[in-house]
Formats: C-alpha cells, sequence, structure tokens
C-alpha cells in the first residue's frame, strides 16, 4: 500500500513538471503585450473615412421619375390615412357629444320631478312671488342708519 502512494506521488510530480514545462514554453513563443504596437488613431480615423468613400460610391441612385413616383404613392397614402383618422375622430365626437345630451336630459328630468325647478314658474321654494321677494331684499341692504321714510315704513309693515 505504501508503494501504491509513492508511485502516485511520483506520478503527480511528473505531471506537474510537465505542466509547469508548457507553460514556460508557451511563454516564450507568445510575444509580450508591451512590444506589440497597433495601428494609430490617425491611421485608423483615415482607414474609416476612405471605407466610407467607396461604399458611398457603391451606391444606386433612383432616377428622377421613380422619385416622383415614389413621393406621389406615399402622399396619397398620408391622405388616405389622415380621411380615416378624421372619420373616427368625427365619430367618436358626435357619439360622445349625444352621451352628453343624453346624460343632460336624464339630469333635467330627474330635478322636475323632485320639484327643485319651482323659479323657473316666477315662484321660489316657499311659493312667495319672485317681485315681492327682490322688494325685501332691497330694503334689508339699504343702510340701517337712515330712518325709514314712511312709504318704506308701511311697506315693511304691510310685508311682516
Amino acid at each position: 500500500m505504501a508503494d501504491e502512494t509513492k508511485k502516485d506521488v511520483v506520478a503527480a510530480t511528473e505531471t506537474e513538471s510537465e505542466a509547469s514545462a508548457k507553460v514556460a514554453k508557451a511563454a516564450k513563443k507568445s510575444p509580450s503585450k508591451a512590444k506589440k504596437t497597433g495601428p494609430s488613431a490617425g491611421s485608423k480615423v483615415k482607414k474609416y473615412f476612405k471605407d466610407v468613400k467607396g461604399e458611398t460610391k457603391k451606391i444606386v441612385w433612383p432616377d428622377a421619375k421613380t422619385v416622383f413616383k415614389s413621393t406621389g404613392v406615399v402622399l396619397l397614402v398620408v391622405i388616405i390615412c389622415a380621411l380615416i383618422i378624421w372619420g373616427i375622430d368625427t365619430g367618436l365626437t358626435a357619439g360622445v357629444s349625444g352621451l352628453k345630451s343624453l346624460g343632460q336630459g336624464t339630469t333635467e328630468a330627474s330635478q322636475n320631478v323632485d320639484g327643485e325647478e319651482a323659479e323657473a314658474d316666477g315662484e321660489d321654494a316657499e311659493g312667495e312671488d319672485a317681485g315681492e321677494n327682490a322688494e325685501a331684499e332691497e330694503a334689508s341692504e339699504k343702510d340701517t342708519t337712515e330712518a325709514p321714510t314712511g312709504e318704506e315704513a308701511e311697506a315693511a309693515d304691510a310685508q311682516n
């Protein structure tokens, strides 16, 4: 058993030495990063613009007739879409205003049932004439420091 353990240790040591030898070889073969220099930034920019110029030469521009046809098609589609949107908008606006008027008619009917719209007949909620109520408000708005004249005193007594 001890012999087997010694053999395993010897085999592991040999494997480690072989691995370290491979790493050392690889380090010798690859040049260091400090020695490696690439193209400068100026040459990269120059190459970029040279490539752009080459690509623009490959572009095939349409003739005037094709441009006018394409423009006409685009304008026609835009006008058709605008008309469709306008129609939908007009329909929805009419629908909403119809719902509003329907809702207002229901509100007015419920107020008339409750009897709250009695002022339209010339009487307030207590049944008094609107004209008499206005005279009483005018009398109360006058300055109280002034003594009422004879006619005003009689009118005030008649109301009470």
